[in-house]
């Protein structure tokens, strides 16, 4: 009854996408993922950070929800930058019955009990910035929202912890999103995890605890395609 995590599968099954665009370490990367998941039993829950497919649609992504779906225990997903297949959850639900997927849930605006932890996230978005354009300081609020929705939703399952995920980064060297890391603390969480750095970035990430809470990168180039076991 594990919590596993890896973020930033990129899977692209159906669609040629080249992944030296994030730097060296990514060849043959799909069976790589397939390998790192052995480590991960059938009652264990493994939550799967964004950017999860390449795909444009659902149907697009349909071949990599099926790799997915034949890893072993049950997943979760939440949403990253370049998912364009994301669409609603009870559209994606029904997409994934009409397709014989069993073994994933979706994590947006709610959280999901597995034994006594409770999972939450979303996510996320950078902090803005004078000069920002408009339109992103618009997602960022909208997104500090669906983490207080998924936060108040995993409160209210009076879990023993709470783990949090985010694609985004809400810290690392030189940068810090209070308003993210002070709502973690605000509401006990022992665990963040995050993805989004690749390459160069894995340099600038933070881990460790902060305001009480234990932050973690779980790119999976950073976790050499192994999910870490939370």
């Amino acid at each position: 009854m594990s919590v596993f995590a890896i973020g930033d599968l990129h899977l692209s099954l159906t669609t040629e996408k080249p992944m030296d665009i994030f730097g060296d370490g990514w060849t043959n990367h799909i069976e790589r993922v397939l390998e790192g998941f052995s480590c991960v039993g059938d009652e264990d829950l493994t939550v799967l950070a964004g950017d999860i497919s390449w795909g444009i649609s659902l149907s697009e992504s349909l071949e990599d929800f099926k790799f997915i779906d034949r890893l072993p225990g049950k997943k979760l997903l939440l949403k990253g930058n370049h998912d364009y297949w994301w669409e609603t959850v009870s559209k994606t639900k029904r997409f994934f019955a009409e397709n014989g997927i069993e073994t994933i849930e979706i994590l947006h605006n709610n959280a999901f009990l597995h034994g006594d932890i409770a999972v939450c996230g979303t996510r996320g978005w950078f902090a803005p910035e004078e000069g920002d354009d408009p339109h992103a300081e618009k997602i960022y609020n909208r997104e500090v929202g669906r983490l207080k929705m998924s936060l108040d939703a995993a409160k209210a399952l009076n879990p023993r912890e709470i783990y949090c995920f985010l694609h985004y980064p809400p810290i690392s060297k030189g940068y810090e999103c209070a308003e993210i890391t002070e709502m973690l603390q605000k509401y006990g969480v022992s665990c963040c995890c995050y993805g989004h750095l690749h390459g160069y970035g894995h340099g600038i990430r933070f881990e460790g605890e902060h305001k009480n809470v234990n932050y973690r990168l779980i790119s999976a180039d950073f976790l050499k395609f192994v999910p870490i076991k939370i």
